[in-house]
């Protein structure tokens, strides 16, 4: 976990100076709560998570509101990291089935390496905290939708893929992810290809529904 990667204006950088001294330790203990979630799993105690930050168990509540209000820090720090590893994937050109295997094997990579926070992560989908941390515009849902559109844009059509669709493109590829995480009856290689066409064949739907006619070969690129 890179910490100084990790930049959230909206949460971290407060207004009054109270705010601005309290900020680098609830990022310590935000970075501490995933390291723990990582090693222990979700049900991981506040004891280990004071341990990890270096602070005393009783003050790891006084720098959030809830155990709620510090999941949702652990979910914007770790939809972050999945953000910053899937990124590079999404600006390649290429065919589609490329491009796409090339962004699911990004993400079955991150979550081969974290698979307790990835676990947490999808867990919490359907969550009003996660909604906000992973599925909101600025988060991961936004990296995938614009990367989207960029792709499904000619000067003719301009598309927006729906969040919907992308949600539940996000679920299938999550429930893909776990499942592969919690049984390994595949190859790393195996369930990317196979996530992978299964978004492709969505995504191809999206496009034609809207006149764009891409197939295996169409050659797309990012302006």
């Amino acid at each position: 976990m890179d910490l100084a990667r990790w930049v959230d204006t909206a949460v971290v950088r407060r207004s009054t100076a109270h705010d601005s001294h309290r900020a680098p330790r609830r990022e310590q203990i935000v970075v501490a709560a995933a390291g723990a979630i990582e090693q222990y799993g979700a049900g991981v105690g506040t004891a280990q998570i004071a341990e990890r930050a270096g602070v005393a168990r009783p003050h790891v509540y006084r720098h959030f509101d809830s155990k709620d209000d510090l999941e949702s820090e652990v979910l914007r720090f770790a939809a972050t990291q999945l953000i910053e590893t899937v990124r590079p994937a999404m600006r390649h050109s290429g065919t589609a089935p490329a491009i796409i295997e090339g962004v699911i094997a990004a993400a079955v990579r991150w979550a081969a390496e974290n698979p307790n926070l990835y676990r947490f992560m999808a867990a919490r989908q359907q969550t009003k905290a996660t909604h906000r941390a992973r599925l909101g515009r600025t988060r991961f849902l936004g990296e995938v939708v614009a990367a989207a559109s960029a792709y499904l844009r000619t000067p003719d059509v301009q598309v927006e893929p729906p969040d919907g669709v992308m949600a539940g493109l996000m679920g299938m590829v999550d429930a893909g992810i776990i499942w592969w995480l919690d049984h390994h009856d595949e190859s790393q290689d195996e369930v990317v290809t196979r996530i992978a066409h299964q978004v492709w064949l969505v995504m191809s739907d999206l496009a034609q529904s809207v006149g764009l006619a891409i197939d295996n070969d169409s050659l797309l690129t990012v302006p």
